[in-house]
């Protein structure tokens, strides 16, 4: 079974887009949802410096459009092939509903547009960031976290914990990391999938409450616990919630690797989730589609799997 995977904010860099920009399917497909947006794809795709970039506004509906652009490149070359089971990390999940047919692709760049803004908006309100926590005891780790008012934002497996709260908390966190842990400052606008953002949720509740959204046509499992989830109604009120609790990518990798994947395919921008499957999920066979290049090689493991 071949897992399409998603990926999260932060796997974007400076120019990604340059060489997918050539392909038709993947150009005619980021100026349709740059148009729905009212975010110029081409722009930030290609010529945005990494400080524009990391912008929580502009870096959600960059990394969904090029997952579903790149999407649509892949279905150009292979019209037949359809995933048996699709993924997504934190606003991963919103390309993935829309591969899945939950959104629509208009549907799923406005969401996420709104998304990208609502976060941004509750994460000026007060001074937080994030770190990645790399190894110790889990006990020691969520001990330190509790004294120093943090939580846990992202469980990714293999070890790596994503962590979130109070700026001065992380720079504690940093300083002081817990025996055996590696701690490791991020460059994010805010503690995204803690309690701070809370004012989001609701907005993107107000938000969602009219929207018309049709079950999935492929097989989606959700951040919240790596379970399968069938109705898009469900999987929309997930989607909503999930911004104020931790992603469970942990849970994710289990799930898929549990229900029979062979292997995993990371759309573009590529890289983060298939260096987490290579240790959370031994024996599949894993390739992150960083640039069209690569499109032969998926085709050739999609043969291979199918």
């Amino acid at each position: 079974m071949i897992v399409v995977a998603c990926p999260g904010q932060g796997s974007q860099t400076p120019g990604f887009m340059l060489p997918w920009l050539e392909l038709e399917a993947y150009a005619s497909t980021i100026d349709q949802l740059s148009e729905a947006s009212g975010v110029d794809l081409r722009l930030h795709g290609t010529v945005s410096d990494a400080e524009t970039i990391r912008d929580t506004a502009i870096a959600q509906p960059l990394i969904v459009a090029a997952s579903i652009a790149s999407y649509a490149a892949l279905q150009a070359e292979l019209p037949s092939f359809v995933p048996g089971v699709l993924a997504g990390h934190s606003v991963g999940e919103i390309a993935a509903a829309t591969i899945a047919g939950i959104f629509t692709p208009n549907q799923g760049i406005e969401f996420v547009t709104a998304r990208g803004r609502a976060m941004a908006a509750a994460a000026a309100l007060e001074e937080t960031s994030m770190a990645a926590v790399i190894g110790g005891d889990w006990a020691v780790v969520e001990q330190t976290l509790t004294s120093l008012g943090l939580a846990a934002a992202n469980f990714n497996g293999g070890g790596q914990v994503v962590v979130a709260g109070d700026k001065a908390g992380i720079a504690e966190l940093a300083s002081n990391a817990p025996a055996g842990a590696r701690v490791i400052p991020l460059q994010v606008a805010g503690a995204f999938h803690t309690r701070y953002m809370q004012p989001a949720v609701a907005s993107l509740s107000d938000y969602a409450a009219a929207l018309a959204v049709a079950d999935p046509k492929v097989a989606i499992v959700t951040n919240k616990d790596g379970s399968t989830v069938s109705s898009g109604r469900d999987y929309l009120d997930l989607l909503i919630n999930q911004v104020s609790n931790p992603v469970r990518w942990d849970a994710c990798m289990s799930a898929l690797q549990d229900s029979g994947a062979t292997a995993l395919i990371e759309l573009s921008p590529a890289g983060a989730l298939v260096g987490l499957a290579k240790r959370g999920m031994q024996g599949v066979e894993t390739l992150a589609i960083k640039t069209p290049d690569q499109l032969a090689a998926a085709a050739e493991l999609i043969a291979n799997h199918s």
